[in-house]
């Protein structure tokens, strides 16, 4: 039946990845600021740094993807063989609509992050695909498209607080070399972008630089109950955040944390006015 997995192909999987937790492997965990779908197909700062961190880190067994782009009511977790590449935007140059990101699928890794979330009930997903929030980036992070690459959804009913509680039982992965990526930006207002300014890098309102200051002050020190109360931090703070579909995947990221993960920041850079490209490095 379809979203079904065996428990020998389950069984399977479980044997293969526990040779990794017991060598003590520990994947890092990634935020990115993802920003406008051009960064997908343009060789820019933004890019450029993707690709450089695919380098410097540990070649993972698979990528799972905590995209702003995907809503939903209830919690699911893509588990075909091999996921379409959706284009969700519009007003784009046609190349953009063409680009295709054929990496495979992992059902197996979809049971199994199904299985490891007890608080509520993950339905395996056969319809969604990779969002513009997870190919753009993973595209340059892994061009040969090889790695198997998911994405779980976002409870948008749900509360900061629920998803990094959520977050925390998706742990376990990182023993068995699942990079997980939060894909959203830190600071995102459309509304009140400078389109004019949008292809200048570190173009920022105080606000928004501000804001970012203290959000990166606020993860460099641990602070994550300042950051999932973020409606505490100011008026500053709601304008960086009017609606938190692109700040929850931070907080996945920060879930993740465990006591002995460094924390690095990358792509530090506002844009238009009112986003900012700011990525973390966790571990």
């Amino acid at each position: 039946m379809a979203g079904e997995i065996s428990m020998n192909s389950l069984g399977a999987f479980n044997q293969y990845t526990d040779s990794l937790k017991q060598d003590g492997y520990l994947m890092p965990v990634l935020f990115i600021g993802h920003g406008s779908p051009m960064n997908g197909i343009e060789n820019n700062i933004y890019s450029q740094t993707w690709a450089a961190m695919a380098e410097k880190i540990p070649t993972p067994k698979s990528v799972l993807v905590i995209s702003a782009h995907w809503l939903s009511k209830g919690t699911q977790v893509t588990a075909m063989d091999f996921p379409k590449t959706i284009h969700d935007f519009g007003g784009f140059p046609k190349a953009l609509y063409e680009v295709q990101y054929p990496a495979p699928g992992n059902p197996n890794l979809a049971a199994e992050t199904a299985k490891l979330i007890k608080s509520t009930d993950v339905v395996l997903d056969h319809d969604w695909g990779l969002d513009h929030g997870a190919w753009t980036v993973i595209r340059h992070m892994y061009p040969d498209a090889s790695i198997p690459v998911l994405q779980l959804s976002i409870d948008y009913s749900k509360d900061a607080r629920y998803h990094y509680e959520l977050a925390k039982q998706l742990y376990e992965l990182r023993k068995k070399g699942v990079l997980i990526i939060g894909s959203g930006n830190m600071v995102h207002n459309l509304r009140m972008v400078s389109w004019q300014h949008i292809d200048e890098v570190n173009y920022g309102y105080d606000w928004a630089v501000q804001m970012n200051t203290i959000f990166k002050d606020l993860i460099a020190n641990g602070h994550h109950d300042n950051l999932i109360r973020y409606d505490r931090l100011g008026s500053e703070a709601l304008l960086a955040i009017p609606t938190p579909d692109h700040y929850f995947p931070l907080i996945y990221t920060l879930a993740l944390q465990g006591k002995k993960d460094d924390v690095q920041f990358f792509n530090d850079y506002a844009v238009g006015g009112s986003l900012t490209m700011t990525s973390v490095k966790i571990g």
